[in-house]
């Protein structure tokens, strides 16, 4: 492909992306992956190339580009290579004309800035869209962080979370012997550490209520030592991702795993015979996901005060039915991979309000004090964003 057609692939991406934003559909990586499945004479360098180009523009701008050509051409205004591509040469982008729109650079939109402002502050915002490192969890199950260094020359021991290891770029983790092995997981150290603060046990009751295909269940698992004379039961309403744990269970060692498939405002239904017994409950919730922009640029996109609103009442749900499940003296522990305070502080503080005895406890050791939990960021712990809390039932 010549340096032109690369920036019309580019421009056709990118308002695919804008289409699947505004109608909720695939992510940029979805969609990138299917433009390139039909199109085989793209060799390795050009689907490189493409894909930079795609993700420099939607990192470059805050609100949603009136179009793709718009978010390209506001890339173009600081690569005069880029910029020269918009020549009108076959298969590459018309030649710019005087007034065409441009996407202005910024964050994200307006009102969304605002509130991550007030939250983590203006200078922490542009380590949102930085390039997220690919982290690993040792699977204590199988292997010890010293044994997997040994094998990742190339890596170094994560700063929080004693099971992290931080690879560089482009390795193909899933295609190592101790992936298949079982030896490690690609976790985020600051996911592995939302795990830790559950504080799991051999021979406890522990559930990861919005399980999805099980990353945090397995780290649980390890904490566990999974199979014990203890439980653990993963439940999620989504049946296709649930159903992904047990063959991953399996690849580490971690036997004995219960599922639950729950139904979405039923969840009792399914969980009735755990009421007051449960030692701690994960429910790492459904949120709109401010935290994890360095991986997902475009979903700032998604985002409106009207969803915002809608994932935060199905947290407060969800916080409520999980309550009924831990004993006395046990533990909910709150997380969300979201910034705003409408998801993670407030959210706690409203919890404590209206259940009179629990309590607070210690979340983690890393990350800030952040009302009634701690709060993880990219700029400041080199992790996705998270906020978590750990909540004590009273005895």
């Amino acid at each position: 492909m010549t340096p032109a057609a690369r920036a019309q692939a580019a421009i056709d991406l990118l308002d695919e992306i804008l289409a699947a934003a505004r109608g909720n559909g695939a992510a940029a990586d979805t969609l990138i992956a299917r433009y390139f499945k039909t199109r085989r004479y793209a060799g390795s360098k050009d689907r490189r190339a493409v894909r930079e180009l795609v993700y420099g523009a939607i990192r470059r701008a805050g609100e949603p580009p009136v179009s793709g050509r718009a978010a390209l051409l506001g890339l173009a205004q600081a690569d005069t290579v880029l910029a020269s591509s918009f020549d009108g040469s076959s298969h590459g982008p018309v030649a710019v004309t005087a007034g065409e729109p441009v996407a202005p650079a910024g964050i994200a939109p307006a009102w969304l800035e605002t509130a991550l402002a007030a939250a983590i502050g203006r200078d922490e915002l542009p380590a949102l869209l930085d390039r997220a490192p690919l982290d690993l969890r040792v699977n204590r199950l199988k292997a010890t962080r010293a044994q997997v260094l040994a094998e990742l020359p190339d890596a170094e021991a994560g700063a929080l979370s004693p099971d992290a290891v931080r690879l560089r770029e482009g390795i193909a983790v899933e295609a190592l012997p101790i992936f298949t092995q079982g030896w490690i997981e690609i976790q985020d150290e600051g996911s592995q550490l939302i795990a830790a603060a559950v504080g799991a046990k051999p021979g406890q009751t522990v559930v990861d209520l919005c399980a999805g295909a099980g990353g945090k269940t397995l780290a649980l698992a390890a904490e566990m030592g999974v199979p014990t004379t203890g439980r653990l039961i993963a439940c999620d309403s989504d049946r296709n991702r649930l159903s992904r744990l047990p063959p991953r269970a399996e690849r580490a060692g971690a036997a004995g795993i219960e599922t639950r498939l729950l139904d979405p405002g039923r969840e009792m239904a399914a969980l009735a015979d755990l009421a007051g017994r449960a030692d701690a409950v994960l429910i790492d919730a459904p949120c709109s996901g401010t935290g994890t922009w360095r991986r997902n640029p475009e979903a700032r996109w998604r985002l409106t005060p009207e969803r915002v609103a809608r994932v935060a009442a199905t947290q407060a749900r969800l916080m409520d039915v999980v309550a009924a499940l831990v004993r006395p003296g046990g533990a909910l522990v709150y997380a969300v991979c979201s910034l705003l305070d409408a998801e993670g502080r407030d959210q706690a503080a409203a919890f404590l309000a209206r259940h009179p005895g629990w309590r607070a406890a210690p979340a983690a050791t890393a990350g800030r004090a952040h009302g009634d939990g701690r709060l993880l960021t990219p700029a400041r712990d080199r992790t996705d964003g998270f906020f978590i809390a750990r909540l004590i039932r009273p005895c």
